[in-house]
């Protein structure tokens, strides 16, 4: 037999079974349910979470998620479905979904699949890496009790973040979560001396381009790359973006051997992705409608922030409670991976105490005297039992009035108000709307503020006089007393 016609028997066997001129592992599509699409391939089933190019020109981008017989590949498709046909061709990429690495990130903004979605110039041949990876194994992670500052008040002083550790920023619609994480980014990306990634799941454009914009205009984008899945993309793809993020923030600290900022915005939007797929691939829903491995999808995410020798992953993530129902699964799962938790009130925001904090509610497991020294657990501890104190004595007030409280309550709730007002602060990043000029204020000034005030000496101040203030020291000298 000549070389030629050898040659072509081969490539006419490779097509029976499946595979293209080019050595592809090449299927058909045999059906398709909205965001689930099953393939036929006549040869080998691709591995699971290999990516698949399906329809004309490749356009629809698919993740194999289980196989099932007949040499049927179950895929949910992180791209729209619209046109796609049965017969349509489907080539097996041999890989998994894939997103840059390096320096080249840094300034630009991505989608789900590592593309630039700034209309800035491509990138030029950038390394890739797989978005599934399994997280630092235990030998390699370190931990560190090193406070993270912040800027804000209510959050530094009652409860302080962990250098390399996850925090949370939980509450329900409309409580200031976004403009939160808004005003932390702008607080600790300028100062912050490694790299800075904000991930987006299923969260609005608008608030993606002001972002970027911000992000921008306070001259830090050459250190912080973004990254969207938006609410208006298959479940999929918003499901995977925080995948992809890790895998850009795994880079910077295990290659560049740099410290990361992660912000992620929203976790609740990450596991509502995963209930749609669960659903779509038809799987039993468990308590409440979320889908049964709710647990082990939000771990896997969780479990690759960590800190190593090399660098540490410090996280802040925004969790939307549903109906401010905090024993929601999706919040509960969340609790547990987290170092600080910082809870939002809507009580706190309908009377106008911005950031919205609730200080009874929120903790950290950083505020032990050991971490955060002697001075500082002591003054946190004495907020807390004022306006514990405060609580309870708000039913008599309401029932009796003020004047039946005896002189040493009257005394803790004159202190109680006046450290609620002096924990509101204004913030950059809502100057024009509140038409306050915005501030960030130091640990040791919080400090010496709370401390001064539970001393009595602003008990002849007005009340008015301690909100939305930085430092204590900024009281007008005009400002009123009390009962003016």
């Amino acid at each position: 037999m000549k070389k030629d016609e050898r040659e072509n028997l081969i490539k006419s066997n490779n097509r029976l079974d499946g595979y293209g001129e080019d050595g592809r592992n090449r299927g058909t599509v045999a059906a398709v349910r909205g965001s689930v699409v099953d393939t036929y391939f006549p040869g080998a089933l691709p591995p699971l979470y290999n990516r698949l190019n399906a329809g004309p020109e490749g356009r629809v981008v698919i993740e194999v998620v289980s196989h099932h017989s007949g040499g049927i590949a179950r895929g949910i498709a992180l791209s729209p479905t619209g046109g796609l046909r049965r017969g349509d061709p489907v080539t097996d990429t041999g890989a998994m979904i894939e997103v840059p690495v390096g320096k080249q990130v840094l300034g630009r903004m991505f989608n789900v699949f590592g593309g630039t979605i700034d209309e800035k110039e491509p990138l030029k041949e950038p390394e890739k890496r797989g978005i599934h990876r399994p997280p630092a194994p235990i030998s390699r992670r370190v931990t560190r009790a090193e406070i993270f500052e912040t800027g804000i008040k209510a959050i530094d002083l009652l409860t302080p973040l962990e250098r390399g550790g996850k925090a949370g920023l939980f509450g329900g619609a409309g409580v200031g979560k976004t403009v939160l994480i808004t005003e932390l980014i702008n607080n600790t990306v300028g100062k912050y001396e490694g790299v800075s990634i904000f991930c987006g799941i299923g969260e609005r454009s608008r608030e993606a381009e002001e972002l970027y914009r911000d992000i921008q205009e306070a001259g830090v984008l050459d250190n912080t790359v973004m990254i969207f899945g938006q609410m208006n993309e298959p479940p999929g793809a918003r499901y995977l973006v925080g995948h992809s993020a890790l895998t850009m923030a795994e880079y910077f600290r295990d290659d560049a051997r740099q410290d990361v900022l992660l912000l992620i915005d929203n976790i609740f939007r990450f596991v509502q992705a995963g209930s749609e797929v669960s659903g779509l691939l038809g799987k039993m829903p468990s308590r409440v409608g979320y889908q049964p491995p709710l647990s082990t999808e939000i771990a896997e995410l969780q479990e690759r922030i960590s800190n190593t020798a090399t660098g540490a992953i410090t996280s802040i993530q925004a969790v939307y409670v549903p109906a401010d129902d905090f024993t929601d699964p999706s919040a509960t799962h969340t609790f547990a991976h987290l170092s600080a938790s910082i809870i939002l009130s809507r009580k706190r925001a309908s009377e106008g105490l911005y950031p919205a904090v609730d200080p009874l509610q929120s903790w950290s497991k950083m505020l032990t005297p050991l971490v955060v020294g002697e001075r500082h657990y002591l003054v946190a501890q004495e907020v807390r039992r004022t306006l514990a104190e405060y609580e309870e004595l708000k039913d008599i007030i309401a029932m009796l009035g003020l004047e039946e409280l005896s002189q040493e309550d009257r005394r803790v709730v004159n202190r109680a108000r006046r450290l609620e007002r002096f924990l509101t602060q204004p913030f950059v990043t809502t100057e024009q709307f509140t038409g306050y000029k915005g501030k960030v204020v130091d640990l040791d000034d919080a400090l010496d503020g709370c401390e001064r005030i539970l001393n009595d000496e602003f008990a002849e101040r007005s009340e008015s006089a301690l909100y939305m203030l930085g430092k204590v020291d900024d009281i007008k000298p005009g400002a009123g007393r009390a009962g003016d």
